[in-house]
């Protein structure tokens, strides 16, 4: 299935507009950091976020543009996990090497996150 993002929650991997996110079945148990997951809100709405840890209460996830953890999720709330993305027609699978390291550097930045948005907003504000 194949999903297009609306939000920039995930901004900047995935662009509304720009981007279309091919989302697979999850298997629960091989569900693990850094898996982006399609998940439903108590709410009703669908979201795309990324694992930061599993335990025994659950799933918690992040969107990339993002800073607070949202969770613990159950497993009925997740409803898919994404296994590639599409940009610009060019087909990208979450296996490839360059977007496995991207990925995992950005996730390891997750506690200085808001310093990085902080100095990003006052450089563009400089031009």
């Amino acid at each position: 299935m194949q999903i297009f993002p609306e939000g920039y929650s995930m901004y900047p991997m995935l662009v509304p507009g720009r981007d279309e996110a091919v989302i697979g079945r999850a298997d629960i148990r091989k569900l693990r950091r850094g898996a982006v997951v399609l998940y439903r809100r108590e709410s009703g709405i669908l979201v795309l976020h990324r694992l930061v840890r599993t335990d025994g209460n659950g799933f918690y996830a992040v969107g990339d543009n993002q800073t607070e953890v949202e969770g613990p999720l159950s497993a009925d709330q997740i409803k898919g996990v994404l296994t590639a993305f599409v940009r610009k027609g060019r087909y990208i699978p979450v296996s490839n090497p360059l977007y496995r390291v991207a990925a995992s550097l950005w996730l390891l930045l997750l506690p200085v996150r808001g310093k990085i948005f902080k100095i990003s907003a006052r450089l563009r504000h400089i031009r």
